[in-house]
């Protein structure tokens, strides 16, 4: 129970504002050495240099850094003007071409807040003026600035493979698949809506498009998309190949961010100033976390706050399937008030350990936390894509009208959630199969759905 009474004194603080690395590091060591005594003090170096010393951990600052850079490189400002030209002349094409670039960016830099600050910069007072509806616009640049949490190489995903001791590399190829779905659901409930009520979202003026499709389309188009292409094949194509490690591969990133923006003659020192100034910024604010987070999770397992919790599912005679809903639902509550760092050290560490007496496959769990985490930055009031998003949109975007926007996506989101519940082969079968030489039907994460069934008939 004295465990118990530290994660509610935590999360109590955290509620009222204090900030999140003091609370997890300062009342966790105050509370071990109240509990402990000096005892305490002989475990808790060791446990910290444990995880300053993860090699991991490395592709943190580096995936960072790679993110910031292009987008001071400028290519993502080509890309929305490009992607809107060719998608113009469809019902909603705008709002379509923020989706397919925001999941662009998201294989390419995985910075949330970057990624809705570009495209509200440069897409939203584009989209008013050609009379789309605000929250419409809104909702689609907060959701897709949202898909680096799930799309790799994502920040989140690096951290979740540290918690849960599954390898980042796998949870990049599992999280594929999902990403690519909440993509795909995105393009059909907004290419839907315009077709329903086509004034929310008008298509291009024909003269515009006559212009760009001139003689200079296809270059334009390739200027655009090869750049961003070959970083992606550099970053995850290493890593799916089994080249690099994910730690290799944000050192890959890094340096191919770097080029890029030199390519676009935009690399000059105060360029670099900031790119440093920002990625030692938001490392700091991570590593420190997660040193708090370490003191948190020394101090609750001393107190045996985990077997108690353990003993509590047991108890209560919960299955597999009725442990995850439920905490998956409380992750997500969870995610309205407090930030998915904090979500990841805290929640995540308690349950894993239950999850994995469950024979749980952790692979699986990290992505549906992954899915999950993604709609904490969607969810008012703490959503931080609405706070980025309203930083930056004209004076004439209300608050209500971005809240209004987000509710479809982040429904879509909780319908992504409940198919990869539902067919866990949605994540299990791509590293499978880029492991293990065998043929597709012969895979061990088909299920014994009608679903599974169809696609190993396919193969066969």
């Amino acid at each position: 129970m004295l465990g118990i009474i530290l994660f509610g004194i935590v999360l109590m603080m955290l509620l009222v504002g204090f900030p999140v690395a003091f609370t997890l590091g300062g009342v966790s060591t105050l509370y071990g050495l109240a509990t402990f005594g000096t005892q305490f003090f002989e475990f808790l170096p060791l446990r910290i240099w444990g995880v300053s010393t993860n090699i991991l951990l490395i592709a943190v600052p580096l995936f960072v850094y790679m993110g910031v850079m292009l987008e001071s490189s400028g290519l993502a400002e080509e890309l929305l003007e490009t992607m809107a030209l060719i998608l113009g002349r469809l019902r909603g094409g705008l709002a379509l071409s923020v989706v397919v670039v925001g999941a662009m960016l998201a294989a390419s830099t995985g910075i949330v807040g970057a990624t809705v600050v570009t495209m509200g910069l440069l897409s939203l007072p584009t989209m008013l003026k050609r009379g789309y509806s605000k929250p419409l616009s809104t909702g689609t640049i907060a959701a897709s600035g949202t898909l680096g949490q799930i799309i790799p190489p994502s920040i989140v995903l690096v951290l979740l493979g540290s918690v849960l001791n599954v390898p980042v590399g796998d949870l990049f190829v599992g999280a594929v698949i999902p990403g690519l779905l909440l993509v795909v659901l995105y393009i059909i409930w907004i290419y839907l809506r315009a077709w329903w009520r086509p004034d929310l979202a008008p298509p291009m003026p024909p003269e515009e498009l006559a212009d760009f499709r001139g003689t200079q389309m296809w270059l334009r188009v390739l200027r655009a998309f090869v750049a961003p292409f070959f970083l992606i094949l550099a970053v995850l194509g290493s890593i799916f190949a089994g080249i690099a490690s994910p730690t290799e591969a944000a050192a890959v990133g890094a340096a191919g961010a770097t080029l890029l923006t030199l390519s676009q003659r935009k690399l000059n020192m105060q360029t670099l100033m900031k790119v440093m100034k920002e990625t030692t910024f938001l490392t700091c604010m991570v590593f420190v976390i997660l040193v708090g987070a370490s003191a948190f999770g020394l101090a609750f397992r001393g107190l045996h706050g985990d077997r108690f919790l353990a003993d509590l599912v047991s108890h209560a005679e919960l299955g597999p399937n009725a442990f995850l809903f439920i905490f998956l639902v409380v992750i997500f509550i969870a995610g309205f008030f407090i930030d998915f760092i904090e979500i990841t050290f805290i929640h995540v560490p308690i349950a894993a350990p239950i999850f994995a007496a469950m024979g749980v496959d952790l692979l699986w769990v990290g992505i549906l936390i992954g899915i999950n985490l993604q709609t904490s930055f969607l969810t008012p009031p703490f959503g931080f894509a609405l706070f980025y998003l309203k930083g930056v949109a004209p004076p004439e975007v209300k608050t209500t009208d971005i809240y209004k926007g987000i509710i479809p996506f982040v429904i879509i989101q909780l319908i992504a959630l409940g198919l990869v519940i539902t067919f866990p082969e949605m994540v299990t079968c791509l590293p499978e199969y880029l492991t293990r030489d065998v043929p597709v039907t012969e895979l061990r994460c088909w299920g014994t759905d009608p679903v599974s069934a169809w696609i190993q008939g396919l193969f066969n």
